[in-house]
């Protein structure tokens, strides 16, 4: 079963930038697509970002010029660059790997941003 670790969450102002990375233990390149999601206390998990293994990139509407989401087929890392960060991104960030046969895909355990001056 593949492991996916997040990395790279913490306390930044707003304005501030940070980058999430997520390592695979296995070829990122099996998944069918991959993607970024978070959740908010009280609120639902919701999408943040996606790429396929063709490259076709998806973005919520709400971090759609602030975030970027990237891949490292040798290091099998996916990254979240975010920036203009602000109090409504604070949430935990959580990585998702799906395959082709799968329909809810791997998670990771989540790391925590918190966006406060």
């Amino acid at each position: 079963q593949v492991q996916l670790v997040e990395s790279g969450g913490g306390l930044v102002q707003p304005g501030g930038s940070l980058r999430l990375s997520c390592a695979a233990s296995r070829s990122i390149l099996t998944f069918a697509v991959m993607g970024w999601y978070r959740q908010a206390p009280g609120k639902q998990r919701e999408l943040v970002a996606s790429i396929t293994v063709g490259g076709n990139i998806n973005y919520a509407g709400s971090v759609s010029g602030r975030f970027a989401i990237s891949r490292d087929n040798v290091k099998n890392t996916l990254y979240l660059q975010m920036n203009s960060l602000k109090a409504e991104d604070t949430a935990v960030y959580y990585c998702n790997g799906r395959t082709f046969s799968q329909t809810s895909g791997s998670w990771g355990q989540g790391t925590q941003v918190t966006v406060s001056s």
